[in-house]
């Protein structure tokens, strides 16, 4: 279990010590390896994306499934000119083609039996002879503009790997290859509490009182994660109120904003030990987002608490949250890929840190507003960069994250 760590800056550790967290690359393992893949479900295609693929995909026939011309023209047999008669369409079939002769064919029609190319409409001459007979006169290459049978795979390959997003474009794999049902991981559910009595949820700040900025980030970014959110709600700085939410909550994950550090009205902690949740990560050396922590809780279920301010808990939703969503909705996932970056970003001593950042011609650049409580410059950002305590020069290569 990762818990709470005391240091100085010299490395000391003691009760008068500044508190580190549990390394981040770390805290991030330990959410995957803190559940396992949800069970399976057999769903009707069309009702699997946004799902995980559970096995497999495999082709359930050739692609394509007969030879077919990639073009509009005519098929012809042998070398030409040729005689010239009749017409085939998509979904027709044609009488084999004898040498010499040619058919009229459109894209995506079947190749007829004894074809040895298609000649493409903008290149081909038709001339109608004096016996009322038409000719075909132009140059083609053997299979030239033909999709010969298997040419994309052949029936029982694999075509993608189990772990990945059932996304548009896999749903069409899927159809394209003959299934109507997908094998797919349950949808993680999640329940989402807002903690603070500060927040607003409509109109202009009032003293004391702020918006209420990740009740509206953080169910789309949930779902791009696969996550089915079962409710959103306010709950007020009492102890008592948060730990029953927490009891009696049916989500695989309760997510919970700001009540994470240890002032006055930050429950969380006293919490999770009333309803018997014991802390699996508390703290986490990362900047911004560092008092952040998950939980397991009873049941088999999880906690992450995330930081109040919006950056921050941003941090903690990527460090903690969607890895183990990941994990539960048994995702493949690895380390992020790296870019090129196209100035400096400086590091905490000792914390990784998070930084939005934009896509140039000359590589990644850093965003201004940065701060655990500013959204502006993450609006603007393609992604966080991952910069290592220290920090990074210009030139090398910085893990990016997503964003949704």
């Amino acid at each position: 279990m990762a818990g709470r760590t005391t240091v100085d800056p010299a490395g000391a550790v003691g009760p008068a010590a500044t508190v580190r967290g549990c390394p981040w690359p770390l805290a991030r393992r330990t959410a995957r390896a803190a559940v396992r893949a949800l069970p399976v479900e057999l769903l009707p295609a069309a009702a699997a994306v946004g799902r995980t693929l559970a096995e497999p995909l495999t082709a359930l026939t050739d692609l394509p499934a007969f030879d077919t011309s990639a073009m509009d023209g005519w098929a012809v047999a042998g070398p030409g000119p040729w005689r010239l008669s009749g017409r085939v369409l998509a979904g027709q079939s044609c009488a084999p083609l004898a040498d010499g002769a040619a058919v009229e064919i459109a894209t995506g029609a079947q190749l007829p039996s004894g074809a040895t190319g298609v000649l493409r409409r903008e290149r081909g001459r038709v001339v109608e002879l004096p016996d009322g007979t038409a000719q075909l006169h132009g140059e083609v290459g053997p299979g030239q503009d033909v999709r010969p049978r298997g040419q994309e795979c052949r029936r029982g390959e694999e075509l993608l790997p189990a772990g990945l997003p059932v996304t548009p474009a896999v749903l069409g794999l899927a159809a394209a290859a003959g299934h109507d049902r997908l094998a797919v991981r349950r949808r993680p559910t999640v329940e989402l509490l807002l903690l603070g009595d500060e927040l607003l949820t409509s109109g202009i700040p009032a003293p004391g009182r702020v918006r209420d900025a990740l009740g509206p980030l953080l169910p789309p970014w949930l779902a791009a994660a696969g996550a089915e959110l079962l409710g959103s709600r306010y709950v007020r700085d009492d102890f008592g109120l948060l730990r029953d939410a927490i009891r009696h909550s049916p989500a695989d994950l309760v997510l919970t904003t700001g009540g994470t550090a240890a002032g006055p009205v930050d429950f969380l902690h006293a919490a999770l030990a009333a309803t018997g949740g014991h802390p699996l990560v508390d703290g986490v050396a990362v900047r911004p987002g560092h008092p952040m922590l998950l939980a397991a809780l009873p049941g088999g279920r999880h906690l992450v608490g995330l930081p109040g301010n919006p950056l921050a808990a941003v941090a903690g939703a990527v460090t903690l949250a969607l890895p183990l969503l990941h994990a539960l909705s048994g995702r493949s996932t690895g380390a992020g890929p790296t870019e090129t970056l196209a100035t400096a970003l400086p590091g905490h001593p000792a914390d990784t840190r998070l930084h939005p950042v934009r896509r140039t011609p000359a590589g990644l650049a850093p965003l201004p507003y940065d701060g655990p409580a500013m959204l502006r410059g993450l609006a603007r950002a393609d992604a966080l960069a991952v910069v290592p305590p220290g920090g990074l020069t210009a030139g090398e290569r910085a893990e990016v994250l997503p964003l949704p």
